[in-house]
C-alpha cells in the first residue's frame, strides 16, 4: 500500500522546515535507511531516511519550498504499484484522516460554488498543502491569510501558509508576485528575491511651506532636504537569524549571567605551538589549547560540567564541547564530543572538519545537540576582550580574546613584556555559584599556563 512521506520535526520546537534538495527522482527505487531528502531547519541541513522500501511515486513540496511538521512532502509506492494508484490511494488515506477531503488532479472544481465563511488555513486544511498538486488555478484570487474571496478575471494565488505568514509580516502583497513553483505556487525564494519597500512615511507640503506627515504618522520638521530621506535597504531575516534572535533573547532573559574575567600568560603556549608547527604532518592553533584546557579543567572541577533542568542538576562524565563558528548567514554552534579524551592532533583535525563543513551548510542537526559548555573565540580578530552570552542549555561559556605582548609584573616584582590572553566566563548562576565558576576559570588559567600538561 502506498505511503505519505510527512516532514520530520528534526528540531526541538520547529514548527516548519524547507527542503533543501531531493536526492531521488520521481520513480526511483528506494530502499529502507536510504537517504532521500535534504531538509533545510533554522540551523542545519539533514538528510532524511526513508522508512520502507518502495518507490518514489510524487513529490509534494519542492526543492526550496517550505511544509509544516506533519505535513505531506512525497509518497512511496509498493513494488508493483502504479504511481497513479498511489497517489490515489494516499489521497483517500488524507481524505479519512482529515476533515476536508484531499484533492485529486482529475477533480474538477464547481461552476457555481456557494460561498462560504473564511476560516483560518492549516496545513491539513489548505487545499495546496494536501497530499497531491493543486487544481489548475481558476478565477478566483486566494488572499494572504488563506481565505478565498471571487473577482471576475483574478487568478488563484497558491502559496503555503509560512509563505502567507512571511508576506504578512514583511507586508507584500501575494497578488503582485508571479510565483516559480509548480503551477504558479509562491514559493519561499520568491519572497527572498524582493527588497521590502520603506514604510517611511512621505511628508505632503500644505499653505505655508511646512511639510506635514500622512495620517496616522508623527509630524516631523526635517532639518535640512537631505534628512527627510536616507538610503537604506531592508534585508529580510532569514530562518538562522530570527533562531540566533529568539535563542539569545531567551538566554538573557531566563538565565541569571554573571562574568568571571582572567588574564592568561600564554609565551609557553605559543612556544610549543610554533614547535609542533614545524612538524608538516600537523598544524594546530591557539584555539585548539584554549579546547583542550578546557576538557582538562572540567575534569579538575567536574562539577562545572553541569547544565540546568527543570528537574535537577543534570551533571555529565564526559566533555562535550560547542565551538562558536561564523557562518555567511549568522552563526551556529557545533559540538566537539569526549574532547577529553583526544589528543591535540585530533582535536585540531575534528574542530577544523567541523568549522569547514558548518561554513559549507552541511552539518547535520544532531551536531549541533549536546554539551554543556561553549567557546567563543574572537582573537584572531584582534578583539581583546568581550563577553558572550550563554547558549542555552549550556551552563557557561568562555570569551577568548588575542594574545599580545603586555606590561606585566614578575614574580620578583619586576616589570616585564609577556604575551598575554584575557579570557571572560560567562556562566549560569543557577548551575555555577560565584566561588565554583572561580574554581574551574583558576583551572583554566594553570592548565593554558602550562601547555604540557595538555599533552599528558
Amino acid at each position: 500500500m502506498a505511503a505519505v512521506v510527512r516532514m520530520p520535526a528534526l528540531a526541538a520546537g520547529a514548527a516548519e522546515a524547507a527542503i533543501q534538495s531531493w536526492l531521488v527522482g520521481v520513480g526511483e527505487t528506494v530502499v529502507k535507511g536510504q537517504a532521500i531528502v535534504e531538509i533545510e531547519t533554522e540551523k542545519a541541513v539533514v538528510e532524511y531516511e526513508a522508512e520502507q522500501d518502495g518507490v518514489l511515486a510524487g513529490i509534494l513540496v519542492p526543492d526550496g519550498d517550505s511544509a509544516a511538521v506533519g505535513s505531506p512532502i512525497a509518497v512511496l509506492a509498493e513494488s508493483g504499484e502504479s504511481s497513479e494508484q498511489a497517489l490515489v490511494a494516499a489521497a483517500s488515506e488524507g481524505a479519512r484522516s482529515t476533515a476536508a477531503p484531499v484533492s485529486v488532479p482529475e477533480a474538477v472544481e464547481p461552476a457555481n460554488p456557494e460561498p462560504a465563511t473564511p476560516v483560518p488555513a492549516s496545513p491539513t486544511e489548505s487545499s495546496e498543502d494536501g497530499l497531491l498538486p493543486a487544481p489548475a488555478p481558476v478565477d478566483s484570487v486566494e488572499s494572504s491569510a488563506g481565505d478565498t474571496t471571487r473577482s471576475p478575471g483574478a487568478r488563484r494565488l497558491f502559496a503555503s501558509p509560512l509563505v502567507r505568514r512571511l508576506a504578512r509580516e514583511r507586508g507584500i502583497d501575494l497578488s503582485t508576485i508571479r510565483g516559480s513553483g509548480p503551477q504558479g505556487r509562491i514559493v519561499r525564494r520568491d519572497l527572498d528575491d524582493l527588497v521590502r519597500p520603506s514604510a517611511e512615511p512621505v511628508a505632503t507640503p500644505i499653505s505655508g511651506g511646512v511639510p506635514v506627515a500622512a495620517e496616522g504618522a508623527p509630524a516631523s520638521v526635517p532639518s535640512s532636504p537631505a534628512s527627510v530621506r536616507s538610503a537604506h535597504e531592508d534585508v529580510p531575516h532569514t530562518g538562522m537569524r530570527r533562531a540566533i534572535a529568539r535563542r539569545l533573547t531567551e538566554s538573557v532573559t531566563t538565565v541569571p549571567h554573571f562574568f568571571v574575567v582572567a588574564d592568561c600568560r600564554v609565551d609557553e603556549l605559543l612556544s610549543l605551538r610554533a614547535r609542533i608547527n614545524e612538524q608538516p604532518e600537523l598544524k594546530v592553533s591557539v584555539n585548539d589549547f584554549v579546547l583542550k584546557a578546557v576538557a582538562w579543567a572540567m575534569r579538575d572541577v567536574p562539577e562545572a560540567n553541569a547544565i540546568w533542568t527543570d528537574e535537577a542538576t543534570r551533571r555529565f562524565t564526559d566533555v562535550d564541547i560547542a565551538i562558536a563558528v561564523a557562518v555567511p548567514a549568522g552563526l551556529v554552534t557545533p559540538v566537539l564530543r569526549g574532547v577529553e579524551r583526544m589528543t591535540l592532533g585530533e582535536l585540531s583535525g575534528a574542530s577544523r572538519e567541523l568549522a569547514q563543513r558548518a561554513r559549507e551548510g552541511r552539518i547535520k542537526q544532531h551536531e549541533l545537540e549536546g554539551g554543556s559548555f561553549s567557546v567563543s573565540n574572537l582573537g584572531m580578530y584582534g578583539t581583546k576582550e568581550f563577553s558572550a552570552i550563554i547558549n542555552p542549555p549550556h551552563s557557561g561559556i568562555l570569551a577568548v580574546g588575542a594574545a599580545a605582548p603586555r606590561p606585566v609584573v614578575g614574580a620578583d616584582g619586576e616589570l616585564t613584556v609577556a604575551n598575554v590572553m584575557t579570557v571572560t566566563l560567562s556562566a549560569d548562576h543557577r548551575v555555577l555559584d560565584g566561588a565554583l565558576a572561580a574554581q574551574w576559570l583558576a583551572a583554566f588559567v594553570r592548565r593554558i599556563e602550562n601547555p604540557l600538561s595538555l599533552l599528558v
